[in-house]
């Protein structure tokens, strides 16, 4: 496979493969449960290998919306959404 498809940082050292656990580990969810929690797993499967810290603030960011989604809480995910907006709207004109 090509390693863009299939990077180094998504396999580990005893065969195993990213996307099948993230496909066990989603099983039976739904939206925002399964999508924060393939994230969370994604993030913490590579930190390592990748991008350090900054997936592990990815995981912290995804563990607190998917906390929020669980509680009702519309008031936390709102302002989590309009914080994940400013920030991409920030590094959209950072490669400006």
């Amino acid at each position: 496979m090509n390693d863009k498809i299939n990077p180094e940082h998504y396999k580990s050292s005893k065969g195993l493969e990213c996307i099948d656990c993230l496909e066990a580990t989603v099983e039976g969810l739904v939206g925002v449960e399964a999508t924060d929690t393939g994230n969370i797993m994604k993030y913490l499967w590579r930190w390592k290998k990748k991008d350090g810290v900054n997936d592990l603030k990815k995981i912290e960011w995804y563990v607190k919306h998917l906390i929020a989604h669980v509680d009702g809480d519309e008031e936390k995910l709102k302002t989590m959404n309009e914080i994940m907006l400013d920030q991409q709207f920030d590094e959209l004109h950072d490669e400006d």
